[in-house]
C-alpha cells in the first residue's frame, strides 16, 4: 500500500521558486507512475507533471504545457521520495498542489497526466503565488 505526504507549500512572490516534497512510502522502482497535480477553487484538478522510473534511475518525464521549462520533477529513490522544483512563479500557478501515484506506463513510456489515471494520493499542499 503506497502512502503519500506532500509539504512545502508556501505563500511565494511572482517570479520566485518553491520546491514541493511527496514522501512516498512504499515506493517501489517500476511499479508507479508518479505525478503532480493542482487545483484551485472552481477548477478541475489539473495535471502539471509525471515521472515513470521503469528502472533504477531512468527516468521519463513529462509536463503540461503551462509549466513547461518551469517545472522539474524528479525522484529521489533512496529516500522514496518526490520533489517538484518550481521556477518563474506566477499567480496562475496557485493551487492546492497533490502528489499521485497510479500503475506504471512500462519498462520505456511515459505517464500520462490525467487524473483518473492515478489511484493514491496525497493530502495536498497549498502554493499561493502573490503579485
Amino acid at each position: 500500500q503506497l502512502q503519500l505526504a506532500e509539504s512545502g507549500g508556501e505563500v511565494v512572490q511572482a517570479g520566485g521558486s518553491l520546491v514541493l516534497s511527496c514522501a512516498a512510502s512504499g515506493y517501489t522502482t517500476g511499479t508507479y507512475c508518479m505525478a503532480w497535480f493542482r487545483q484551485s477553487p472552481g477548477e478541475e484538478r489539473e495535471g502539471v507533471a509525471s515521472l515513470n522510473e521503469p528502472k533504477w534511475n531512468r527516468y521519463y518525464t513529462a509536463y503540461a504545457d503551462s509549466v513547461k521549462d518551469r517545472f522539474i520533477i524528479s525522484l529521489d529513490d533512496r529516500k522514496n521520495a518526490l520533489y517538484l522544483k518550481m521556477n518563474r512563479l506566477d499567480v496562475e500557478d496557485s493551487g492546492i498542489y497533490y502528489c499521485a501515484a497510479g500503475r506504471s506506463a512500462g519498462p520505456k513510456s511515459y505517464c500520462e497526466i490525467s487524473p483518473q489515471l492515478y489511484t493514491y494520493w496525497g493530502q495536498g499542499t497549498q502554493v499561493t503565488v502573490s503579485s
